[in-house]
């Protein structure tokens, strides 16, 4: 038995008739990409902040008076010895992290409040409850420099503690 032959609409065209043309395709995504752009609410920015200031209040003239601040600062004048737990000498500090160690009594100490500069705790103890006792609400920064150990700061943080200081900080490093 032989095939029929089928006859349809587009029996007579072949792939090469069949080519779409790309232009009008390509003007139409290019006309909806421009209407898309053009009707898109682009989001407001986050940190874009609607201020509503009084408009019936002048230019503030008044400054800010600056907080007067009692500041400590501990320098080292002589390291002394550092000593091992096991109670042997070590030397002069190299600066070399290691084990624990503690100082012998020949490491001197400078605390400074200000221009007044003393080495012993007991006299910064004293000139510190004088400061507090004339403002109250005065705070303390504490200047520890190169070569004090937390031991020496915690100290004198614990002096101003003690007498009674709200409010402490620290001077960052200047090296």
């Amino acid at each position: 038995m032989a095939k029929k032959k089928r006859s349809s609409a587009i029996q007579g065209f072949s792939e090469e008739n069949c080519n779409l043309p790309m232009t009008p395709m390509i003007d139409v995504t290019f006309l909806l990409l421009i209407f898309f752009m053009c009707t898109l609410r682009f989001k407001t920015l986050e940190g874009k902040l609607a201020a509503y200031l009084p408009k019936d209040v002048g230019v503030n003239q008044s400054d800010a008076e600056p907080i007067e601040k009692v500041e400590i600062t501990i320098k080292v004048l002589k390291e002394g010895t550092k000593w091992h737990p096991r109670g042997q000498a070590l030397g002069p500090w190299s600066g070399k992290a290691g084990t624990r160690y503690s100082f012998g009594n020949d490491r001197l100490l400078e605390y400074a409040i200000g221009p007044r500069k003393t080495t012993r705790i007991d006299e910064l103890s004293t000139r510190l409850n004088q400061l507090h006792k004339a403002d109250l609400t005065r705070p303390a920064t504490i200047d520890a420099r190169k070569g004090t150990v937390y031991e020496d700061v915690i100290e004198v943080l614990d002096i101003v503690m003690d007498i009674g200081f709200e409010e402490c900080t620290f001077v960052g490093s200047y090296e």
